[in-house]
C-alpha cells in the first residue's frame, strides 16, 4: 500500500516545488504556467510564460523568478503580475536552463544541461550561474556535471547541489555570494566513466535530481530512475526510502503548516514529447518525521 496521496494531477511536467505561504509553488512545463495549489487542492495559475519555464524562487521582495528553459532566461513576474526579463544567461549557459536556488540576499543560483540531453548528445560538464538581484550573471562554478536540485543549509553558510549525471550530491562553503571549497557531501558509487547519457543513467545507483533539507541535516533526494525519494545523510547513507509509486521522482519539498508534509514531483517519462501529450506528472505527499529546514 502507498504511503503517498495525490495532491494535484492531470499535469504535463511537474518540477520545482517552493513551500510559501501557505501554498506549494511549482512550474507545470508544457503548459508554460507557475502553479500554486493548497493542500485541499486549491490551485491558482500564478504567472505565465511564453517559453518552457524549469526553476523558480522567490526574491526577498516576493517577487518571482523564473528560469526559462529555452531562450536560457530568468524572468520575473512583477508585484501586479507583469512578467519581464530578469537576467539573460544565453552567452553563459551551454544548454537548457533547469532548476534554481533564490537566496534570502537575492541571489540566484541557476543550473543548466550542460548538452542536448533530449537529442542525444554525449554528456559533458557545465556550469553553474549566479545571477544577482539587479539582474547581472556570473559564473559560480564549473565542471558540474548537470547540475539540478540546489539548497543552502540553514545557516546559509553551504550550498549542496545534485549532480544528475555524476552520481552525487556536491557542496560548496558560500560567503558573500562566492563558492569556494567545493567538495562531495554525499556519493553514492563512482562517478561515470563514459559521456553516453544511457550508460550512465543505467549504471548509476542514484540519479538526484531535486533536494531539499530537513532540522536533523539529512537531504531528501529525488532519485529519477529508481523511481523514489531517498532521505540521505551526508557521508551518502540512505537512511529512508519511499518508492513513488512506480513513477519517475523529478523533485522534492517539504513544506505544510509544520514543514513535515514531503510533497514529490512525478512523471510516467521525462521523455519531451510523451509530456507534452499526455500530461500524466502530478504531485504526491505524505508525512514524514523531521521538519523542514534551510532553503529552499
Amino acid at each position: 500500500m502507498s504511503i503517498f496521496t495525490t495532491l494535484i494531477d492531470g499535469l504535463s511536467f511537474a518540477e520545482c516545488p517552493r513551500w510559501r505561504d501557505g501554498r506549494l509553488y511549482f512550474t507545470d512545463r508544457y503548459t508554460r504556467r507557475v502553479l500554486a495549489v493548497s493542500v485541499d487542492g486549491s490551485v491558482e495559475t500564478y504567472a505565465r510564460t511564453d517559453g518552457f519555464p524549469a526553476g523558480i524562487g522567490f526574491l526577498p521582495d516576493g517577487r518571482l523568478l523564473i528560469s526559462s528553459m529555452l531562450d536560457r532566461k530568468v524572468l520575473r513576474r512583477e508585484h501586479n503580475g507583469a512578467i519581464v526579463e530578469h537576467a539573460d544567461l544565453s552567452v553563459l549557459a551551454d544548454g537548457l536552463l533547469n532548476d534554481m536556488l533564490v537566496d534570502d540576499e537575492g541571489f540566484a543560483w541557476v543550473g543548466n544541461f550542460g548538452f542536448d540531453l533530449f537529442s542525444g548528445a554525449p554528456a559533458r560538464s557545465t556550469l553553474l550561474i549566479r545571477v544577482t538581484s539587479d539582474g547581472t550573471p556570473t559564473v559560480a562554478a564549473r565542471d558540474l556535471a548537470f547540475p539540478n536540485g540546489t539548497l543552502l543549509t540553514p545557516d546559509r553558510r553551504t550550498l549542496i547541489i545534485a549532480e544528475t549525471m555524476a552520481n552525487r550530491l556536491t557542496a560548496f562553503t558560500v560567503s558573500n555570494g562566492v563558492l569556494s571549497e567545493r567538495r562531495t557531501w554525499a556519493a553514492f558509487g563512482d562517478p561515470p566513466a563514459t559521456t553516453d547519457v544511457k550508460r550512465i543513467l543505467e549504471e548509476a545507483a542514484v540519479v538526484p535530481d531535486g533536494i531539499c533539507m530537513d532540522a536533523e541535516g539529512a537531504v531528501w533526494v529525488a532519485d529519477v530512475l529508481n523511481r523514489r525519494v531517498i532521505r540521505v545523510a551526508e557521508g551518502g547513507a540512505i537512511v529512508d526510502d519511499l518508492n513513488t509509486n512506480g513513477l519517475c521522482a523529478f523533485a522534492c519539498m517539504l513544506g505544510g503548516g509544520d514543514g513535515r508534509t514531503l510533497f514529490v514531483c512525478v512523471a510516467p517519462t521525462f521523455d519531451d514529447t510523451e509530456a507534452a501529450a499526455h500530461h500524466r506528472s502530478a504531485i504526491l505527499m505524505t508525512r514524514v518525521g523531521v521538519a523542514h529546514a534551510g532553503l529552499p
